[in-house]
């Protein structure tokens, strides 16, 4: 161990911005599939090292922001290397974009690094405050990437601890940012174990608060509250369509008779409500009359459907497309109706759009217009359940912006995530999911195309599961939602108290120097 610090502390030119790339790329082993956690933690002392030698040689400040890059540059080009899969689907159309999605994004998102890095070389100072510095800067910096250009808070650092649902209860309270900070500072603090024996305080003292964090959350979990909702019985279908499949019309009645003899499928209790994953039909629902009647039949008197359709609405002779969920009732009546409101760029929207497809890029889904926006998070009654907040695929990555100001009873997430591969994009995206059940306290109900389906109650357990790629259906109860946590009553109120702090920690005491 002392020969690799010596010469990570030796470092400079190229070789130092390739070590950061490869510290990026090992910490992103924290997150699914791998769930290599400690790496996580090492790559972020490893780093706060690399920061400190460059302050220690007077280096420019844009010698920091270059680090931080190659170090985001590394980490989202391994944790995030699924986004290439969604240009294959359609390849004729849209693979030559891949290589470009594959390096691109990654080298966007790492600018948020290299500006936290670049704030860390402005202010450094070494021992203690340095490490506050750091976890301040790079908290702010996921925070700022999971808000601006409608944000994407995939990969934030506190899902790197997936493997210990005992450890993620925290989020009840501290919500994911919240976390992600603590881990920041933790991973940070254990430079100076090899750096400062004087200051070792810092991290042994990080080390026992997670203990305290990873106690307290194996209590709440061993007194959980496991009673489920009375005379709620949920079949979530997961056809297992592939995406290349989905809308050719050789195979749109397959398809439909799959979702239909799935959901009939005998059980050894009457389902109350059926949940169909995103944009599960074939074709435009509410156009489709004769699909009506067969949902019609299927429901009976007692039964509700919700599911993930495209709606197609023509207003004053301009037609929109929305990515849509329904809620239908008795003789196929429709009940409510959500729009999908925060679309994924590039996917279902095209940024400025006449120029792009001016140069042959068009959106990967949507067709020809793309889709429109919904008006934002809201809360349904549904008959014989209690009221629910729809989630359509990527919306439920966003913490604190997945329920309206009706507090719902649970939580319907649809989603078609053979979009993004085979392995790890589905994984990090369920493990997202469950963060926000414990955030807020609520049960989930997640019905995934192709996985993974599950059910998971309010302490982010998954209490039953359709395993990827399985055609089939998940039967079950719905656990019983939670009180308001402190997340869902303050939001991130804790996660600004926890920087305010921080950054007490770290300029105060140069006022009295």
């Amino acid at each position: 161990m002392e020969k690799f610090v010596d010469k990570l502390r030796m470092m400079d030119g190229w070789r130092e911005l390739l070590a950061a790339c490869a510290l990026g790329a090992l910490g992103a082993l924290a997150f699914p599939p791998f769930y290599i956690f400690p790496l996580l933690l090492i790559s972020y002392a490893a780093l706060v090292m690399l920061f400190d030698v460059s302050a220690k040689h007077a280096r420019p400040l844009h010698r920091a922001a270059l680090i931080g890059w190659s170090y985001g540059f590394g980490f989202f080009l391994v944790g995030m290397h699924w986004i290439g899969y969604p240009f294959l689907v359609n390849a004729e159309a849209h693979a030559w974009l891949m290589p470009f999605a594959i390096f691109m994004l990654p080298a966007g998102l790492a600018l948020f690094f290299a500006l936290a890095g670049a704030v860390c070389a402005r202010f450094w100072r070494p021992g203690p405050q340095s490490i506050f510095l750091f976890a301040t800067s790079f908290a702010l910096a996921e925070w700022l990437r999971g808000h601006i250009f409608t944000g994407f808070p995939w990969n934030i650092p506190g899902y790197g601890w997936g493997a210990s649902t005992a450890l993620l209860q925290s989020a009840s309270v501290f919500g994911i940012y919240g976390i992600s900070f603590l881990t920041l500072l933790l991973g940070g603090s254990l430079a100076l174990l090899l750096s400062s024996k004087r200051d070792r305080w810092l991290p042994l003292g990080m080390i026992g608060f997670f203990v305290l964090i990873w106690i307290n959350g194996t209590v709440r979990l061993a007194y959980a509250n496991d009673d489920n909702v009375p005379n709620v019985q949920l079949r979530i279908v997961q056809p297992a369509t592939l995406q290349s499949e989905k809308y050719r019309p050789e195979f749109r009645t397959r398809n439909w008779e799959r979702l239909t003899e799935l959901s009939t499928a005998p059980a050894q209790i009457v389902p109350t409500h059926i949940i169909w994953p995103e944009a599960a039909p074939p074709f435009p629902l509410a156009q489709e009359e004769g699909a009506l009647e067969e949902i019609a039949a299927m429901l009976g008197n007692d039964t509700v459907l919700l599911t993930g359709a495209v709606r197609i609405s023509t207003e004053d002779n301009l037609t929109s497309f929305y990515n849509s969920f329904y809620v239908l009732g008795q003789d196929a009546q429709f009940l409510a109706t959500y729009d999908k409101f925060h679309l994924v760029p590039f996917g279902e929207y095209l940024p400025f759009e006449r120029t792009l497809n001016g140069w042959g890029i068009t959106q990967i889904a949507g067709g020809v217009s793309g889709f429109s926006e919904g008006p934002g998070p809201q809360t349904f009654e549904v008959p014989g359940a209690p009221p629910f907040s729809p989630l359509i695929c990527y919306e439920v990555v966003f913490p604190g912006a997945i329920t309206s100001d009706t507090r719902p009873g649970w939580l319907v997430n649809i989603t078609d995530d053979s979009w993004f591969g085979p392995n790890a994009g589905p994984a990090q995206h369920l493990l997202i999911t469950r963060l926000r059940a414990i955030e807020e306290g609520l049960p989930i109900a997640r019905a995934a195309n192709a996985g993974v389906s599950v059910i998971i109650d309010s302490y982010g357990r998954i209490i039953s599961r359709l395993e990827l790629g399985a055609r089939g259906v998940l039967d079950g109860q719905l656990p019983v939602a939670l009180p308001a946590t402190p997340y869902a009553r303050f939001g991130d109120t804790f996660f600004f108290l926890l920087l305010v702090i921080s950054l007490g920690a770290v300029f105060l005491p140069w006022r009295g120097s």
